[in-house]
Protein backbone atom coordinates (compact mmCIF):
# COMPACT_ATOMS: atom_id res chain seq x y z
CA UNK A 1 0.00 0.00 0.00
CA UNK A 2 1.21 3.43 -1.19
CA UNK A 3 1.69 6.01 2.33
CA UNK A 4 -0.76 8.41 2.74
CA UNK A 5 1.21 11.71 1.60
CA UNK A 6 2.41 13.77 4.45
CA UNK A 7 1.63 17.31 3.41
CA UNK A 8 -1.53 18.04 1.53
CA UNK A 9 -2.04 22.05 1.30
CA UNK A 10 0.28 22.96 -1.91
CA UNK A 11 -0.90 26.49 -2.77
CA UNK A 12 1.05 29.75 -1.59
CA UNK A 13 -0.83 32.14 0.70
CA UNK A 14 -1.65 35.42 -1.32
CA UNK A 15 -1.39 37.42 1.98
CA UNK A 16 2.36 36.48 2.60
CA UNK A 17 3.08 37.95 -0.63
CA UNK A 18 0.92 41.15 -0.32
CA UNK A 19 2.99 41.55 2.95
CA UNK A 20 5.98 41.37 0.80
CA UNK A 21 5.20 43.75 -1.46
CA UNK A 22 3.97 46.10 0.55
CA UNK A 23 7.51 45.46 2.33
CA UNK A 24 8.90 46.59 -1.03
CA UNK A 25 6.95 49.42 -1.74
CA UNK A 26 7.71 51.07 1.52
CA UNK A 27 10.98 51.17 0.29
CA UNK A 28 11.09 52.33 -2.95
CA UNK A 29 8.46 55.10 -1.97
CA UNK A 30 6.29 56.85 -4.21
CA UNK A 31 8.61 58.04 -7.18
CA UNK A 32 9.89 54.86 -7.62
CA UNK A 33 8.64 51.34 -9.91
CA UNK A 34 10.28 48.66 -9.77
CA UNK A 35 9.85 46.03 -12.95
CA UNK A 36 10.35 42.13 -12.63
CA UNK A 37 9.82 39.56 -15.12
CA UNK A 38 9.17 35.60 -14.52
CA UNK A 39 11.98 33.53 -16.22
CA UNK A 40 11.25 32.37 -19.69
CA UNK A 41 10.66 28.35 -20.30
CA UNK A 42 13.67 26.16 -21.35
CA UNK A 43 13.02 23.99 -23.99
CA UNK A 44 14.71 20.19 -23.26
CA UNK A 45 14.69 19.27 -27.17
CA UNK A 46 11.74 19.24 -29.72
CA UNK A 47 8.56 19.52 -28.42
CA UNK A 48 9.70 18.84 -24.59
CA UNK A 49 10.17 21.62 -22.32
CA UNK A 50 12.01 21.54 -18.94
CA UNK A 51 9.57 21.24 -15.91
CA UNK A 52 8.62 25.37 -15.34
CA UNK A 53 9.80 27.14 -12.31
CA UNK A 54 9.87 31.21 -11.95
CA UNK A 55 13.11 32.96 -10.72
CA UNK A 56 12.67 32.83 -6.84
CA UNK A 57 12.57 36.55 -6.65
CA UNK A 58 9.59 36.94 -8.67
CA UNK A 59 7.67 34.13 -6.80
CA UNK A 60 8.72 35.23 -3.41
CA UNK A 61 7.03 38.30 -4.40
CA UNK A 62 3.93 37.44 -6.39
CA UNK A 63 3.26 33.91 -5.62
CA UNK A 64 2.37 33.39 -9.85
CA UNK A 65 4.28 30.21 -10.93
CA UNK A 66 3.25 30.55 -14.82
CA UNK A 67 5.86 31.70 -17.53
CA UNK A 68 5.17 34.76 -19.40
CA UNK A 69 4.75 36.97 -17.13
CA UNK A 70 5.87 40.54 -15.30
CA UNK A 71 4.78 42.36 -12.46
CA UNK A 72 5.07 46.31 -12.07
CA UNK A 73 4.46 47.44 -8.29
CA UNK A 74 4.56 51.32 -8.94
CA UNK A 75 3.28 53.02 -5.25
CA UNK A 76 0.59 55.43 -4.80
CA UNK A 77 -0.27 54.22 -8.69
CA UNK A 78 -4.40 55.34 -8.69
CA UNK A 79 -5.57 52.67 -10.32
CA UNK A 80 -3.35 50.30 -7.63
CA UNK A 81 -0.34 49.72 -7.39
CA UNK A 82 0.60 45.96 -8.17
CA UNK A 83 -0.26 45.65 -11.78
CA UNK A 84 0.22 41.98 -13.21
CA UNK A 85 1.26 41.10 -17.11
CA UNK A 86 0.76 37.71 -17.81
CA UNK A 87 -1.09 35.18 -20.45
CA UNK A 88 -4.96 35.12 -21.22
CA UNK A 89 -6.81 32.19 -21.14
CA UNK A 90 -6.86 30.05 -24.02
CA UNK A 91 -9.50 26.86 -23.83
CA UNK A 92 -7.10 25.23 -26.80
CA UNK A 93 -3.76 26.09 -25.43
CA UNK A 94 -5.24 24.85 -22.28
CA UNK A 95 -5.94 21.20 -23.26
CA UNK A 96 -2.70 20.65 -24.07
CA UNK A 97 -0.38 22.38 -21.54
CA UNK A 98 -2.88 22.90 -18.45
CA UNK A 99 -4.86 25.47 -16.85
CA UNK A 100 -3.86 29.47 -17.19
CA UNK A 101 -5.05 32.00 -13.98
CA UNK A 102 -5.60 34.59 -16.97
CA UNK A 103 -5.97 38.27 -16.05
CA UNK A 104 -9.14 37.80 -14.27
CA UNK A 105 -7.51 34.97 -11.68
CA UNK A 106 -4.49 37.36 -11.36
CA UNK A 107 -6.76 39.51 -9.50
CA UNK A 108 -8.73 37.24 -7.86
CA UNK A 109 -6.59 34.69 -6.63
CA UNK A 110 -3.13 36.35 -6.51
CA UNK A 111 -4.11 39.77 -5.42
CA UNK A 112 -3.39 41.82 -8.57
CA UNK A 113 -4.94 45.29 -8.25
CA UNK A 114 -4.91 45.25 -12.40
CA UNK A 115 -3.89 42.46 -14.57
CA UNK A 116 -3.25 43.00 -18.33
CA UNK A 117 -2.46 40.45 -21.41
CA UNK A 118 1.23 39.88 -21.40
CA UNK A 119 0.89 41.04 -25.31
CA UNK A 120 0.05 44.70 -23.98
CA UNK A 121 3.20 45.42 -22.01
CA UNK A 122 4.91 47.44 -24.08
CA UNK A 123 2.06 49.81 -24.72
CA UNK A 124 0.93 50.28 -21.13
CA UNK A 125 4.60 50.51 -19.62
CA UNK A 126 5.76 53.74 -20.64
CA UNK A 127 2.58 55.73 -19.05
CA UNK A 128 3.57 53.82 -16.04
CA UNK A 129 7.22 54.46 -15.79
CA UNK A 130 6.32 58.19 -17.00
CA UNK A 131 7.04 60.56 -14.09
CA UNK A 132 9.11 58.16 -11.68
CA UNK A 133 12.24 59.43 -10.80
CA UNK A 134 14.11 55.63 -10.13
CA UNK A 135 13.52 52.40 -11.83
CA UNK A 136 14.33 49.29 -9.72
CA UNK A 137 14.56 46.57 -12.28
CA UNK A 138 16.46 43.07 -11.92
CA UNK A 139 19.58 42.99 -13.19
CA UNK A 140 22.25 39.98 -14.11
CA UNK A 141 18.50 37.48 -13.83
CA UNK A 142 16.94 37.79 -17.29
CA UNK A 143 18.97 39.54 -18.98
CA UNK A 144 16.51 39.57 -22.25
CA UNK A 145 13.73 41.27 -20.84
CA UNK A 146 16.47 43.70 -18.87
CA UNK A 147 17.62 44.88 -22.76
CA UNK A 148 13.84 45.18 -23.56
CA UNK A 149 12.85 47.52 -20.47
CA UNK A 150 16.29 49.56 -21.80
CA UNK A 151 14.45 49.87 -25.34
CA UNK A 152 11.20 51.14 -23.76
CA UNK A 153 12.99 53.55 -21.97
CA UNK A 154 14.91 54.87 -24.67
CA UNK A 155 11.65 55.07 -26.45
CA UNK A 156 10.35 57.46 -23.16
CA UNK A 157 13.98 59.63 -23.47
CA UNK A 158 13.03 60.49 -27.61
CA UNK A 159 9.50 61.52 -26.57
CA UNK A 160 11.22 64.53 -24.95
CA UNK A 161 10.88 66.23 -21.28
CA UNK A 162 7.17 65.57 -21.19
CA UNK A 163 7.59 62.11 -21.21
CA UNK A 164 9.67 62.21 -17.82
CA UNK A 165 11.09 58.93 -17.78
CA UNK A 166 12.96 57.95 -14.82
CA UNK A 167 16.06 59.26 -14.51
CA UNK A 168 18.32 56.84 -12.35
CA UNK A 169 17.93 52.87 -12.51
CA UNK A 170 18.75 50.74 -9.59
CA UNK A 171 19.03 47.09 -8.76
CA UNK A 172 16.49 45.67 -7.23
CA UNK A 173 18.81 42.50 -6.38
CA UNK A 174 19.83 43.33 -3.22
CA UNK A 175 16.94 44.75 -1.81
CA UNK A 176 14.99 42.34 -2.10
CA UNK A 177 17.81 39.42 -1.45
CA UNK A 178 18.38 41.09 1.63
CA UNK A 179 14.04 40.54 2.25
CA UNK A 180 14.86 36.91 1.52
CA UNK A 181 17.37 36.40 4.29
CA UNK A 182 14.95 36.62 7.05
CA UNK A 183 12.81 34.00 7.21
CA UNK A 184 9.05 34.66 8.57
CA UNK A 185 7.21 32.00 10.52
CA UNK A 186 5.24 31.30 7.33
CA UNK A 187 8.49 30.52 5.56
CA UNK A 188 9.92 28.31 8.50
CA UNK A 189 6.89 26.13 8.57
CA UNK A 190 7.48 25.29 4.68
CA UNK A 191 11.20 25.07 5.30
CA UNK A 192 10.54 22.44 8.30
CA UNK A 193 8.23 20.53 6.01
CA UNK A 194 10.89 20.55 3.14
CA UNK A 195 13.88 19.22 5.73
CA UNK A 196 11.11 16.24 7.20
CA UNK A 197 10.74 14.96 3.98
CA UNK A 198 14.24 15.24 3.14
CA UNK A 199 15.42 13.47 5.80
CA UNK A 200 12.85 10.67 5.68
CA UNK A 201 14.52 10.42 1.88
CA UNK A 202 17.91 10.04 3.64
CA UNK A 203 16.67 7.09 6.04
CA UNK A 204 15.08 5.61 3.64
CA UNK A 205 18.25 5.61 1.51
CA UNK A 206 20.64 4.23 4.70
CA UNK A 207 17.92 1.35 4.90
CA UNK A 208 18.15 0.25 1.21
CA UNK A 209 21.86 0.15 1.26
CA UNK A 210 24.06 -2.50 1.04
CA UNK A 211 26.82 -4.03 -1.61
CA UNK A 212 26.00 -4.23 -4.93
CA UNK A 213 23.08 -2.04 -4.76
CA UNK A 214 23.78 1.25 -7.38
CA UNK A 215 23.98 4.77 -6.57
CA UNK A 216 20.95 5.48 -8.90
CA UNK A 217 19.14 3.00 -6.90
CA UNK A 218 19.42 4.80 -4.10
CA UNK A 219 18.67 8.60 -6.04
CA UNK A 220 15.52 6.59 -7.19
CA UNK A 221 14.75 6.08 -3.55
CA UNK A 222 14.70 9.66 -1.82
CA UNK A 223 13.49 11.10 -5.03
CA UNK A 224 10.31 8.24 -4.29
CA UNK A 225 9.97 9.70 -0.50
CA UNK A 226 10.36 13.28 -2.18
CA UNK A 227 6.92 12.52 -4.49
CA UNK A 228 5.44 10.64 -2.14
CA UNK A 229 5.13 14.19 0.12
CA UNK A 230 4.45 16.03 -3.25
CA UNK A 231 7.68 17.62 -3.62
CA UNK A 232 10.53 17.46 -5.92
CA UNK A 233 13.91 17.87 -5.50
CA UNK A 234 15.68 20.82 -4.92
CA UNK A 235 19.30 19.83 -6.60
CA UNK A 236 20.75 17.27 -8.34
CA UNK A 237 21.28 14.65 -5.66
CA UNK A 238 24.31 13.62 -5.33
CA UNK A 239 25.15 9.48 -4.43
CA UNK A 240 28.69 8.86 -4.29
CA UNK A 241 30.04 5.52 -2.99
CA UNK A 242 33.96 5.05 -2.07
CA UNK A 243 36.26 7.54 -4.38
CA UNK A 244 32.62 8.98 -5.97
CA UNK A 245 32.15 10.59 -2.31
CA UNK A 246 35.35 12.98 -3.15
CA UNK A 247 33.83 14.41 -5.94
CA UNK A 248 32.33 17.65 -4.46
CA UNK A 249 29.57 17.62 -7.33
CA UNK A 250 29.49 14.38 -8.35
CA UNK A 251 25.85 13.96 -10.24
CA UNK A 252 26.50 10.48 -12.40
CA UNK A 253 25.31 8.09 -9.60
CA UNK A 254 25.96 5.06 -11.84
CA UNK A 255 28.53 2.82 -9.57
CA UNK A 256 27.79 -0.10 -7.74
CA UNK A 257 28.29 0.28 -3.60
CA UNK A 258 31.40 -2.17 -2.98
CA UNK A 259 31.63 -3.72 0.58
CA UNK A 260 33.84 -1.43 2.26
CA UNK A 261 33.09 1.89 0.72
CA UNK A 262 31.44 5.17 2.42
CA UNK A 263 28.68 6.28 0.54
CA UNK A 264 27.87 10.05 0.51
CA UNK A 265 24.94 11.32 0.21
CA UNK A 266 23.88 15.05 -0.70
CA UNK A 267 20.34 15.44 -1.57
CA UNK A 268 17.41 17.76 -0.68
CA UNK A 269 13.48 18.29 -1.02
CA UNK A 270 11.77 21.38 -2.55
CA UNK A 271 8.61 22.15 -0.83
CA UNK A 272 6.33 25.20 -2.27
CA UNK A 273 10.00 26.82 -3.37
CA UNK A 274 11.54 26.28 -0.47
CA UNK A 275 14.72 23.95 -0.27
CA UNK A 276 15.94 21.33 2.23
CA UNK A 277 19.96 20.44 1.95
CA UNK A 278 21.09 17.16 3.91
CA UNK A 279 24.28 15.51 3.85
CA UNK A 280 25.05 12.10 5.71
CA UNK A 281 27.53 9.67 5.08
CA UNK A 282 27.47 5.89 5.74
CA UNK A 283 29.11 2.57 5.29
CA UNK A 284 27.19 0.32 2.65
CA UNK A 285 27.53 -2.68 4.57
CA UNK A 286 26.31 -1.08 7.53
CA UNK A 287 29.71 -1.06 9.66
CA UNK A 288 32.60 1.67 9.56
CA UNK A 289 36.21 0.65 9.62
CA UNK A 290 38.40 1.74 12.26
CA UNK A 291 39.77 4.67 9.86
CA UNK A 292 36.53 5.21 8.24
CA UNK A 293 35.45 6.13 11.93
CA UNK A 294 38.25 8.27 13.06
CA UNK A 295 37.76 10.57 9.93
CA UNK A 296 34.03 10.54 10.50
CA UNK A 297 34.29 11.49 14.10
CA UNK A 298 36.84 14.14 13.18
CA UNK A 299 33.58 15.75 10.63
CA UNK A 300 31.13 15.14 12.68
CA UNK A 301 32.73 16.76 16.08
CA UNK A 302 33.23 19.78 13.75
CA UNK A 303 29.55 19.66 12.60
CA UNK A 304 28.09 19.58 15.71
CA UNK A 305 30.65 22.66 16.77
CA UNK A 306 29.66 24.64 13.80
CA UNK A 307 26.09 24.02 14.73
CA UNK A 308 26.15 25.17 18.25
CA UNK A 309 27.89 28.28 16.94
CA UNK A 310 25.23 29.16 14.63
CA UNK A 311 24.00 31.89 17.32
CA UNK A 312 22.55 35.35 17.33
CA UNK A 313 25.51 38.18 17.47
CA UNK A 314 27.73 35.45 16.08
CA UNK A 315 29.51 36.67 13.05
CA UNK A 316 28.36 34.91 9.69
CA UNK A 317 31.95 33.38 9.31
CA UNK A 318 31.55 31.20 12.97
CA UNK A 319 30.43 28.47 11.74
CA UNK A 320 33.10 27.88 9.47
CA UNK A 321 35.93 29.32 11.52
CA UNK A 322 35.16 26.59 14.62
CA UNK A 323 34.79 24.27 11.94
CA UNK A 324 37.82 24.34 10.40
CA UNK A 325 40.04 24.58 13.77
CA UNK A 326 38.06 21.25 14.52
CA UNK A 327 39.37 19.42 10.92
CA UNK A 328 42.37 21.19 11.04
CA UNK A 329 42.81 18.91 14.77
CA UNK A 330 41.97 16.23 13.40
CA UNK A 331 44.49 16.39 10.35
CA UNK A 332 47.38 17.29 12.51
CA UNK A 333 46.45 14.03 15.06
CA UNK A 334 45.77 12.05 12.29
CA UNK A 335 49.53 12.93 10.71
CA UNK A 336 47.83 14.29 7.24
CA UNK A 337 49.12 17.72 7.56
CA UNK A 338 52.47 19.07 10.09
CA UNK A 339 53.17 21.87 12.14
CA UNK A 340 50.27 23.68 14.33
CA UNK A 341 46.49 24.68 14.30
CA UNK A 342 47.82 28.04 13.12
CA UNK A 343 50.32 27.40 10.94
CA UNK A 344 48.66 24.90 9.18
CA UNK A 345 45.48 27.35 8.56
CA UNK A 346 47.73 30.39 7.32
CA UNK A 347 49.84 27.88 4.71
CA UNK A 348 46.32 26.61 3.91
CA UNK A 349 47.62 22.91 3.42
CA UNK A 350 44.36 21.73 4.67
CA UNK A 351 42.88 22.30 1.47
CA UNK A 352 44.03 18.82 0.49
CA UNK A 353 41.29 17.98 2.38
CA UNK A 354 38.95 20.53 2.95
CA UNK A 355 38.49 22.66 -0.08
CA UNK A 356 34.77 24.34 0.65
CA UNK A 357 33.22 27.12 3.07
CA UNK A 358 30.94 25.02 5.86
CA UNK A 359 27.96 27.30 5.10
CA UNK A 360 25.62 29.47 2.99
CA UNK A 361 22.56 30.64 3.23
CA UNK A 362 19.06 28.26 2.81
CA UNK A 363 15.58 29.23 1.65
CA UNK A 364 14.03 29.38 -1.95
CA UNK A 365 17.21 28.88 -3.22
CA UNK A 366 19.59 25.86 -2.10
CA UNK A 367 22.31 28.34 -2.01
CA UNK A 368 20.45 31.13 -1.07
CA UNK A 369 20.80 34.87 -1.93
CA UNK A 370 21.75 37.36 0.90
CA UNK A 371 25.39 39.27 1.47
CA UNK A 372 27.47 37.61 4.07
CA UNK A 373 29.69 40.52 4.39
CA UNK A 374 28.09 44.80 5.13
CA UNK A 375 30.68 47.39 4.69
CA UNK A 376 33.24 44.89 4.13
CA UNK A 377 33.08 43.12 7.42
CA UNK A 378 31.50 39.80 8.41
CA UNK A 379 27.81 40.47 9.44
CA UNK A 380 26.17 39.20 12.22
CA UNK A 381 23.80 36.45 12.40
CA UNK A 382 20.21 37.33 13.69
CA UNK A 383 17.01 35.51 13.93
CA UNK A 384 15.39 34.36 11.19
CA UNK A 385 18.28 33.17 9.13
CA UNK A 386 18.72 29.95 7.84
CA UNK A 387 22.22 28.84 6.50
CA UNK A 388 23.33 25.00 6.64
CA UNK A 389 26.67 23.70 8.23
CA UNK A 390 28.76 21.19 6.16
CA UNK A 391 31.93 20.12 7.17
CA UNK A 392 33.70 17.57 5.14
CA UNK A 393 37.33 15.60 4.63
CA UNK A 394 38.31 13.93 1.40
CA UNK A 395 40.93 11.77 0.54
CA UNK A 396 41.08 10.75 -3.14
CA UNK A 397 43.01 7.58 -4.15
CA UNK A 398 46.58 8.58 -4.51
CA UNK A 399 46.82 11.10 -1.91
CA UNK A 400 50.19 12.03 -1.35
CA UNK A 401 51.83 11.38 2.45
CA UNK A 402 48.66 9.59 3.25
CA UNK A 403 48.18 5.88 4.40
CA UNK A 404 46.41 3.94 1.84
CA UNK A 405 44.16 2.56 4.50
CA UNK A 406 42.40 6.18 4.45
CA UNK A 407 42.39 6.59 0.30
CA UNK A 408 38.53 6.81 -0.93
CA UNK A 409 37.73 8.15 2.37
CA UNK A 410 35.19 11.40 1.65
CA UNK A 411 32.85 12.70 4.39
CA UNK A 412 30.39 15.03 4.58
CA UNK A 413 28.02 15.92 7.82
CA UNK A 414 25.59 18.69 6.70
CA UNK A 415 22.43 20.11 8.85
CA UNK A 416 20.05 23.35 8.08
CA UNK A 417 19.96 25.32 11.23
CA UNK A 418 17.40 28.01 11.78
CA UNK A 419 18.82 31.59 13.59
CA UNK A 420 16.59 32.08 16.92
CA UNK A 421 16.97 34.40 20.02
CA UNK A 422 18.40 31.30 21.45
CA UNK A 423 19.59 27.87 21.27
CA UNK A 424 20.11 27.24 17.19
CA UNK A 425 17.12 24.99 15.72
CA UNK A 426 18.31 21.97 13.47
CA UNK A 427 15.81 21.37 10.87
CA UNK A 428 17.18 18.19 9.92
CA UNK A 429 17.67 16.29 13.23
CA UNK A 430 15.63 13.64 12.48
CA UNK A 431 18.47 11.83 10.46
CA UNK A 432 21.21 10.52 12.30
CA UNK A 433 24.22 11.43 12.23
CA UNK A 434 26.51 9.69 15.12
CA UNK A 435 28.26 6.75 14.40
CA UNK A 436 26.64 4.40 16.24
CA UNK A 437 23.61 5.60 15.64
CA UNK A 438 23.72 5.24 11.72
CA UNK A 439 25.12 1.31 12.31
CA UNK A 440 22.37 1.40 14.23
CA UNK A 441 19.57 2.17 11.21
CA UNK A 442 21.04 0.36 9.27
CA UNK A 443 21.03 -2.46 11.24
CA UNK A 444 17.57 -2.64 10.04
CA UNK A 445 18.86 -3.13 6.73
CA UNK A 446 19.31 -6.93 8.25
Amino acid sequence: MIPEPSHLEHADNPSDHAARRSALAHEIGEDGIAVIAATPERNRNNDVDYPYRPNSDFRYLTGFSEPAAIAVLAPGRDDGEYVLFCRERDPAAETWIGHRAGTEGAMAQFGADQAFPIEEFDARIGDMLSQRERLYMTQGIHPEFEQRLFARLNELRSRGRHAAPPEHITSINSIVHEMRLYKSQAELALMRQAAATSAAGHRAAMRAARPGVYEYQLEATLHYVYGLDGMQWAYPTIVGAGANACVLHYVENAAALADGDLVLIDSGAEYRGYAGDITRTFPANGRFTEEQRKVYDIVLGANEAAVAACRAGEKANAPHQTALDILVDGLLELGFVTGDRESVIADESYKTFFMHGTSHWLGMDVHDVGAYKKEGEWRDLEPGMVLTVEPGLYIPPGTDGVDTRYWGIGIRVEDDVVITDGDPEVLTSAVPKASDAIEALMSENA
